[in-house]
């Protein structure tokens, strides 16, 4: 078997920033994934998984003589879409992947039915206990609030319609990858997903992703919401997503967003001027012409969604951003803590601390192993209302 050790390198490719995967030996060998280096060639092996090819194996694919498509294809036989989804029951834990590595996981596609809130995603690397990512399947892609799932057009997290999420994190593994969905629901669902990841040689500085989900829902009055703590470790952290229920009129995003590197206390290294400055919009996100919240997608940072009260029963607004620390990552060499304030505005121009519903997930790359995560809320405490 010739795997090529491989490397992560962002890489500008057709006016956008890429994550490429690139070898660390002659041109002719390096594992091309974005436009800048397609062209050029790789004895690394893809592999897919999905309700097709459960394991991955090479050649392996569209075998099925049972599953959810059987009936739709009764009278044409194995090998058409007999196998294309998967049924997960309530209480249900289902393994989507279980990989042996070396290897780097590229890009994950799943469209699920049922609450995203009650549909918890995790990934566990290297045979782990405690997995490295946890979090419900919506927050994770950028999509917190249930219903119907808003677009998504960023690098890592792309959300196409009508409930397409997508996931293009690098996800280098040494030893193995599994990957599971949990059913927290009283109702069965429905599962079509695929895994796509290359089998290589991955190189001694190549950390793991993690994410970690958050909630609290009314945020205790002048306390600032932490959106990660505990981190302790090598690595490096790329992205946050928020999603922001207000409770009360007016502005709600003054707060400021700190970055405590390394045994920063009581001050952070990093310390932001502004709740939609950090997600890199400015002046409430408003539009100056309409005074309404103009949503927004771009590579590394969105307003991707704004809901707003139908006068009935969607009684508060609410927000789902995202940013990427892509081509700035947060560096760390052995711990780090992240906490966003939320303020509004009182009379005679004061701060208000607010009392908001914020849910978050952080994620980042370390080396392992990682501290264990706080536990994820109860279903009662997950659940938008």
């Amino acid at each position: 078997m010739n795997r090529r050790f491989v490397w992560l390198v962002p890489v500008l490719a057709a006016g956008c920033a890429v994550v490429q995967l690139a070898a660390q030996k002659p041109a002719s060998t390096q594992l091309a994934t974005g436009l800048g280096d397609l062209f050029r060639l790789s004895h690394a092996e893809s592999r897919s998984i999905s309700p097709e090819n459960f394991t991955g194996e090479k050649g392996k694919g569209g075998m099925a003589t049972e599953g959810t498509g059987a009936n739709a294809a009764r009278d044409l036989g194995q090998g058409w879409k007999i196998s294309p989804s998967v049924k997960i029951k309530p209480g249900e834990t289902f393994v989507m992947a279980d990989i042996t590595g070396p290897g780097v996981i590229n890009h994950i596609w799943m469209t699920p039915t049922g609450t995203s809130r009650f549909t918890i995603f995790r990934i566990y690397w290297d045979g782990e206990k405690q997995p490295s990512v946890e979090t419900p399947v919506g927050d994770f892609f950028a999509s917190g609030w249930g219903g119907t799932y808003p677009r998504v057009n960023s690098l890592p997290i792309c959300v196409n319609p009508g409930s397409g999420l997508n996931s293009y994190w690098q996800m280098p593994f040494r030893k193995s990858a599994k990957i599971t969905m949990e059913n927290l629901d009283s109702r069965e669902m429905t599962l079509y997903y695929q895994i796509d990841y290359s089998l290589a040689e991955v190189p001694a500085d190549a950390g793991y992703l993690h994410a970690q989900f958050r909630r609290v829902n009314p945020l205790p009055y002048k306390s600032v919401y932490t959106i990660l703590d505990g981190v302790k470790g090598w690595g490096h952290y790329v992205g946050t997503y928020l999603a922001w229920g207000v409770h009360n009129n007016g502005w709600w995003g003054e707060g400021e967003i700190k970055f405590y590197i390394d045994g920063d206390d009581p001050f952070p290294t990093i310390c932001g001027t502004g709740t939609e400055d950090y997600f890199c919009g400015s002046y409430n996100f408003d539009n100056p012409d309409t005074r309404q919240y103009e949503p927004f997608n771009t590579p590394y940072a969105g307003l991707a969604q704004v809901i707003k009260p139908d006068g009935v029963y969607l009684s508060q607004q609410r927000f789902g951003m995202y940013r990427w620390h892509i081509l700035d990552p947060i560096r760390f060499e052995k711990d780090l803590r992240v906490t966003i304030q939320a303020l509004g505005w009182r009379s005679d121009g004061r701060y208000l601390p607010l009392q908001d519903d914020i849910a978050s997930v952080a994620y980042w790359y370390q080396a392992e192993p990682h501290a264990s995560f706080p536990p994820l809320p109860g279903k009662d405490d997950l659940e938008v209302r």
